[in-house]
């Protein structure tokens, strides 16, 4: 049996777009690992200045990455060039091997330091840090593509991606310079004042004390350093824009650009940073103090403010009036929220970098389900043009196999009668509008974000890839995908003939559309039990 033609054929990943995920997931291991699991006073230390500096590692190739990412959008003819030199060459293993050594010398002072106290070995773990953050990124750079690669697309483009990141690796430099504006009571008392009427719509006795810095409620409250405030933040985000002016300053219409867009940015990045500090006080009050805590120490400030430039640039792009000429830069991003490739993979990888981020910030991860529909329907919205390919019409033998996949889902089930207490107690700490904002997110992910999002990558893309006209490749293509669908949902059996029906649904009229509805069938009947009996553990 050959596979019918479908509508929208995914190829195979190019080098650039696997190693590119790779290294973001690193950089998010390595953020996480050393944000909840190890404990770094720089100023115990008898190297400050070092371990200030390593610790601004992460911070830096987030912006970096971003920086990276916006010259290839402004230079498309640039990266046609790079890729086409590139993909289909092989790196060297050293390389490989310089990068994974650098990557396992990075943490290994999580294995060595007492209770991940890495300030009390610092002496010893500064040299595996410096080695390791030199080997990782001179391993990861010729992974990547080889020196010859870098070398033409330096000459071709005048050196601008040289500029570009020296300017991106110190914009966290230049956002620690700007600490000492927290210490300006205007900015404070300003800053305050509407943190107090952000906390003033969801509860009342807030205390704040703005010559003290301290805020919160009198069973929560924090004292906001210059290093939590957020002003390295809003510095950043200031940054970002002037960088993006220097990359587009063929096109960029002056003096519209500095009277419009750089106020605008600073205004948002402020707002942004308001919620922030609101968000984290009621997380405090109302759900973990030791999440809220950490929350102001974390480097997620640094891939919201990172997210927020983007989206920034993203709107100025969107906007003519500023520009002298058409902008090649919003064809080129129309063009990767099309593509099939980008729209099977992408939407997948926020899925699981977000659940990786829920897990290590919330006391139990399903407690940030909220920020995971969040994250997939901004994913989903970004990619609608490359959904809107699919013929969505509804076949019934595809309704009919995923409400006996939730059936069965559900007859099989033995579920962990303690990990639904806790659960259960988690969610009972929440106050009655969370809550309600859990239960809606919950149902809404459940049922709609996480079986387009999951189709689309284990049966639209990994299936797809695998099938073959032989009949023992369909049968490996079958089996892997629901082996690869089973091993993320921790039921290998149950998980696996349900992963194996999909598959069978997606081949019979090779329409992925198919899945997705029997997922979402599926998936409704599990839901529809979970909230009728109020164990959301099973779902």
């Amino acid at each position: 049996m050959n596979l019918p033609p479908s509508p929208v054929s995914l190829q195979r990943p190019g080098r650039l777009w696997l190693l590119a995920l790779l290294f973001c997931a690193e950089v998010l291991a390595l953020a996480v690992a050393y944000q909840f699991f190890a404990v770094i006073e720089c100023h115990a230390t008898d190297l400050n200045g070092v371990c200030r500096f390593l610790r601004s590692l992460v911070a830096r190739a987030v912006v970096m990455f971003a920086a990276f990412g916006l010259l290839l959008w402004a230079r498309p003819l640039a990266l046609s060039a790079f890729r086409r030199s590139v993909e289909g060459q092989g790196a060297a293993l050293v390389w490989r091997l310089l990068h994974v050594l650098g990557v396992l010398l990075l943490i290994s002072p999580l294995a060595f330091a007492p209770g991940g106290n890495i300030g009390a070995v610092f002496d010893l773990a500064v040299w595996p840090l410096l080695l390791g953050s030199v080997l990782a990124a001179v391993g990861g750079l010729f992974w990547l593509a080889p020196p010859q690669a870098w070398a033409r697309l330096l000459v071709q483009d005048h050196f601008a991606p040289v500029i570009t990141l020296a300017l991106a690796a110190v914009l966290p430099d230049l956002a620690d310079m700007a600490l000492p504006l927290w210490d300006w009571q205007g900015l404070t008392r300003l800053t305050f004042d509407a943190v107090h009427l952000f906390l003033g719509l969801f509860a009342s006795d807030i205390r704040v004390d703005a010559p003290g810095y301290i805020i919160g409620f009198p069973q929560f409250s924090v004292h906001i350093a210059r290093q939590c405030s957020g002003v390295e933040g809003v510095a950043l985000v200031t940054g970002f824009t002037v960088l993006y002016a220097f990359i587009f300053r063929d096109t960029v219409r002056f003096p519209h650009f500095w009277l419009v867009v750089l106020p605008l940015a600073i205004m948002l990045s402020w707002l942004l940073n308001v919620v922030r500090v609101g968000g984290l006080i009621l997380i405090g009050q109302y759900v973990s103090p030791d999440l809220a805590v950490n929350g102001f120490h974390s480097y997620a400030g640094w891939v919201f403010f990172t997210l927020l430039a983007l989206a920034i640039v993203w709107g100025v792009q969107a906007v003519p009036w500023l520009h002298r000429a058409r902008m090649s830069g919003p064809t080129t991003a129309g063009r990767l929220t099309e593509d099939p490739l980008a729209g099977a993979l992408l939407p997948f990888a926020i899925f699981m970098g977000v659940s990786l981020l829920t897990h290590a910030l919330f006391p139990h991860p399903e407690l940030g389900y909220p920020l995971r529909a969040m994250a997939l329907g901004l994913a989903i919205w970004a990619f609608r043009g490359f959904y809107r390919q699919f013929e969505w019409r509804v076949d019934p033998l595809a309704v009919a196999l995923g409400v006996l996949v939730g059936l069965g889902w559900l007859w099989f089930d033995q579920a962990d009668a303690g990990a639904g207490m806790d659960l259960a107690r988690a969610l009972g700490g929440l106050s009655g509008w969370m809550l309600a904002i859990w239960i809606v997110t919950r149902l809404i992910g459940t049922v709609l974000l996480v079986p387009l999002v999951e189709e689309m990558f284990f049966r639209g893309y990994l299936l797809a890839r695998l099938d073959g006209p032989a009949q023992w490749q369909r049968l490996l293509a079958v089996a892997v995908s629901s082996a690869a669908f089973a091993a993320l949902h921790g039921r290998w059996l149950a998980a696996g003939v349900a992963g194996g029906i999909f598959a069978l649904v997606m081949l019979r009229r090779g329409r992925v559309a198919d899945a997705v509805i029997a997922h979402i069938a599926a998936n409704l009947v599990v839901a529809a039990w979970a909230f009728a009996t109020s164990d959301f553990a099973r779902i």
